[in-house]
């Protein structure tokens, strides 16, 4: 799910030089973030529910989109708040981050999200390693991850040329509703999806269903590639 690409004068410094301890930690701590809201949010939810698994699911798509708002506003001008490996790599891809920093970003990404899921059981007092039983897999779930992860690329390249609060707002508003036009329930980032395989609670997937989903995400990168457009040159500007 998530996350956003950084702002035309913080992509000009994370591509100019090396990559600052700032950003790695801005990264792992917003994506950790991000996942305590999925997270808790899924067990807050499904506690006050009385089982109704759609009200618990309205729920959580807005917590988690009101959260994306904060952190992206927040950590954009840290790190890009991209919280999603797709997202670092679109951002590579279209020349807005040097490929040296991607592998330090994934990590990062991937850390705070296994991290923040851990936080999430603890605040919650669920044990903190666990393992998902819920069964997320299938043709029309795979599409779905597909089309999540194409739609969420295409409304942030959309919005490189706005201000960061146009940014935040739009991809907080697509992973909202998306929460709900997606048979996946629009996961759209692989960081999320290996770390919520790790809780059994509303937000979970089998581990054995996450590689489906991951694949598909990045099936969803190549889609979105040739709608995504490259930053604009100092001397354009």
């Amino acid at each position: 799910m998530v996350e956003v690409v950084e702002p035309a004068e913080a992509r000009t410094m994370l591509s100019a030089r090396a990559l600052p301890l700032d950003a790695i930690a801005g990264e792992c701590v917003s994506t950790a973030m991000l996942l305590v809201a999925v997270v808790g949010s899924g067990i807050m939810a499904e506690r006050l529910s009385g089982g109704n698994v759609g009200l618990a699911l309205l729920a959580n798509a807005i917590a988690t989109g009101a959260a994306l708002v904060a952190l992206i506003l927040a950590f954009g001008p840290i790190s890009g708040a991209h919280m999603n490996p797709v997202v670092t790599l679109a951002v590579a891809l279209t020349g807005g981050l040097r490929w040296q920093s991607v592998l330090p970003y994934v990590a990062a990404q991937i850390a705070g999200a296994i991290a923040g899921v851990w936080l999430a059981h603890v605040m919650f007092e669920l044990p903190v390693f666990e393992l998902s039983s819920h069964i997320r897999t299938g043709t029309g779930q795979w599409v779905a991850e597909a089309f999540a992860t194409f739609g969420l690329l295409v409304v942030i390249g959309g919005c490189r040329v706005h201000t960061a609060p146009v940014t935040a707002l739009a991809v907080a508003a697509y992973i909202t509703g998306a929460y709900w036009f997606t048979a996946s329930t629009s996961f759209a980032n692989p960081a999320v999806t290996i770390a919520r395989s790790l809780t059994e609670s509303f937000a979970g997937i089998r581990p054995a269903d996450a590689p489906g989903f991951i694949l598909a995400q990045f099936a969803g990168l190549a889609l979105a590639l040739p709608f995504l457009r490259r930053p604009a040159s100092k001397s354009a500007q």
